[in-house]
């Protein structure tokens, strides 16, 4: 741990390119999880096979080989980008299938005849999933979108592959100037993961008692 705290500043960057990553991905993921869980319970035939092959792909594809193709196959196609945005492309497209599918869950949650009421009254798709469905859902799908904001927070590990200083590349650069002292480095690392996650898990927590005891 002496390691760590001789090179605060360098913690600091890895920590913060961390919660960078988390945030920026959750605030556009987020969206476009929800816009395709949306499309994938709309009557439109077309909007549901284009959101099912995005979150099936995105789910059963490894994050390294994501990361590849943003950082190796875009630029040759003339997307040139830096490696942060290229990260961020890649951690987007990965979590927001994950986003859409405990979106998704949520709305599978309520009561299809919710829907039917709405739409026998008059209100659109996009009025119904709005107004009456997501709000409902929206007890059922927090803990587990938290979940997913948890496993991002670790998959930003990856990015260190990939030229980007995260925690993960501050416990590289460490172990090598002080190789006596990996191994402390390494649990100093991991800490500092716990530090993000384990908030996260206790909010889940919470809700789910407070939840459980208001029904």
């Amino acid at each position: 741990m002496q390691a760590i705290f001789e090179n605060l500043p360098l913690w600091w960057q890895g920590m913060g390119m961390t919660l960078l990553l988390t945030g920026v991905v959750t605030l556009i993921g987020l969206p476009i999880g929800i816009l395709l869980a949306a499309m994938r319970v709309s009557p439109v035939a077309a909007l549901r096979v284009v959101a099912s092959v995005w979150t099936e792909v995105a789910r059963n594809t490894p994050l390294t080989l994501v990361f590849f193709f943003t950082a190796f196959v875009l630029p040759k196609l003339g997307f040139i980008f830096d490696f942060t945005l290229g990260a961020i492309l890649a951690l987007t497209y990965y979590t927001s299938a994950f986003f859409a599918e405990a979106v998704r869950s949520g709305i599978n949650s309520v009561p299809i005849g919710q829907a039917e009421a709405s739409r026998s009254v008059g209100l659109t798709f996009g009025q119904t999933m709005g107004l009456v469905v997501l709000p409902q859902a929206f007890r059922s799908v927090l803990p587990p979108l938290i979940n997913v904001i948890i496993a991002l927070t670790k998959n930003t590990s990856v990015a260190m592959g990939f030229f980007v200083f995260v925690l993960t590349s501050v416990a590289q650069r460490l172990s090598t100037e002080y190789g006596n002292q990996a191994l402390q480095i390494f649990i100093g690392i991991a800490i500092s993961y716990l530090l993000i996650t384990v908030p996260l898990g206790q909010l889940v927590d919470h809700l789910e008692r407070k939840w459980s005891v208001q029904r």
